[in-house]
């Protein structure tokens, strides 16, 4: 993956003047080493093309797509919430070979924290991800498997690039869930400090589509009264495993697994050990299997490939005015 802001690629939001090969370039690899190789993605004032202290020739993005398409000028700025991180990118290109006025610049510098807030999707993530009673921590998955940080909540490492309860968690947005939870034995695969609930919220359609969804990490509420070896137990029921396959994943015999499948039965208040599986899914009490208590990916679930990005955007109208920019485009990571 090309270096971009947080190791990502750009994402065009919006355009206006560009043809769809020119919009699409500036989402590409290409785009995002330029802008990290010309200092693009800081804020303060904006950086014109003629002040780089690299030839466009040097740059993929001029000399590949947007010199060939006419464009001779430009004028980019980083996208920051007031003293907030980076988000995006916002650049104004010109057919004209005049650098902008001093003037121009300053407006655009005082406009770029104004236009950051309203891009901005973490604020909306923050407000769906408080509905999740008792939330201490989060995280906002990518569909690069990368993940961003979510402001106002804190980070956790079972919530880290790599952990096993991530790969579950992009694993149920994959599968098209826009809703779901599961629990995470905390100190081992016996649980001594408990379980934590791990909540998995899809993103909306209107955030990037570069995020997909949220992994989200809370205290564990009613269980009822199931030990964290009935847990294990009833976690393999869902998985659709009879009581020999789990005697042999757990090393037990098969009547201790039946005499926890009987307990299990009555602390649930039902009858069959389909009907538990049904209510312990719905009541997120599923524990992963063992391989993915152990970190490794094989025992997942029904693994699918990632959603797809979005479409790039279409062309928006030319604008031809002498004294405004020939194009726009509004980037985000």
């Amino acid at each position: 993956m090309a270096s971009g802001p947080h190791g990502g690629r750009y994402t065009s939001l919006a355009s206006v003047g560009l043809t769809d090969e020119v919009a699409c370039f500036l989402g590409g690899d290409a785009m995002a080493q330029d802008v990290a190789a010309a200092g693009g993605e800081g804020g303060g004032m904006p950086v014109s093309r003629s002040s780089l202290f690299c030839p466009a020739s040097d740059l993929a993005a001029w000399a590949d797509c947007l010199a060939p398409a006419g464009m001779h000028e430009s004028l980019s700025v980083g996208l920051s919430p007031l003293g907030g991180r980076h988000i995006g990118l916002l650049i104004l290109l010109f057919k004209s070979t005049s650098p902008s006025s001093r003037t121009t610049r300053r407006r655009l510098a005082a406009l770029a924290p104004a236009l950051a807030l309203g891009i901005d999707p973490m604020p909306g993530l923050l407000a769906v991800a408080r509905t999740v009673r008792g939330v201490t921590a989060g995280a906002v998955l990518r569909d690069d498997g990368l993940i961003e940080p979510l402001p106002g909540l804190h980070s956790d490492q079972l919530l880290a690039v790599g952990s096993p309860v991530l790969a579950i968690a992009s694993q149920r947005l994959s599968e098209g869930l826009l809703y779901s939870s599961f629990l995470w034995p905390l100190g081992g695969r016996s649980a001594p400090d408990g379980h934590a609930r791990i909540t998995v919220v899809a993103a909306p359609e209107d955030v990037p589509a570069a995020l997909i969804g949220m992994a989200l990490m809370s205290p564990s509420q009613n269980l009822h009264g199931l030990t964290p070896r009935e847990l294990e137990v009833l976690g393999l029921v869902i998985d659709g495993c009879s009581n020999q396959e789990i005697a042999q994943t757990l090393f037990v015999a098969p009547r201790t697994v039946a005499a926890h499948i009987e307990h299990l039965l009555v602390k649930l208040e039902v009858r069959t050990r389909t009907t538990a599986a049904v209510r312990a899914e719905r009541e997120g009490l599923y524990v992963p299997s063992v391989a993915g208590l152990l970190g490794g990916g094989a025992g997942l679930r029904r693994p699918r490939e990632l959603a797809a990005a979005r479409p790039p955007p279409q062309e928006a109208g030319r604008n031809t005015a002498r004294t405004h920019p020939s194009s726009l485009s509004l980037n985000i990571w």
